[in-house]
């Protein structure tokens, strides 16, 4: 099963908070992760502070396009938790 992201919000720096159905949560940094053409621009705080779920995709998605597996995601909530 692909979890999905219910919801997401930027906390500080490069962390976000996830909620995911079936009510797993928790913070995730994602400051190395933005490496790659795609990711880069978000090393501005602006940017990656524009975060959102992707309505069909069930993830995190920003207005470039870039995006990260839910399960990528999942992941690494539960290793934080």
């Amino acid at each position: 099963m692909i979890p999905k992201v219910e919801l997401a919000r930027s906390v500080r720096d490069f962390v976000i908070h996830l909620r995911f159905s079936g009510g797993t949560e928790g913070d995730i940094d994602l400051r190395d992760e933005l490496y790659g053409e795609i990711f880069e621009p978000l090393k501005d705080q602006t940017l990656f502070r524009q975060c959102s779920v992707h309505p069909e995709l069930h993830t995190i998605f920003r207005p470039n396009g870039a995006d990260l597996a839910p399960e990528f995601l999942y992941d690494r909530v539960r290793i934080l938790a």
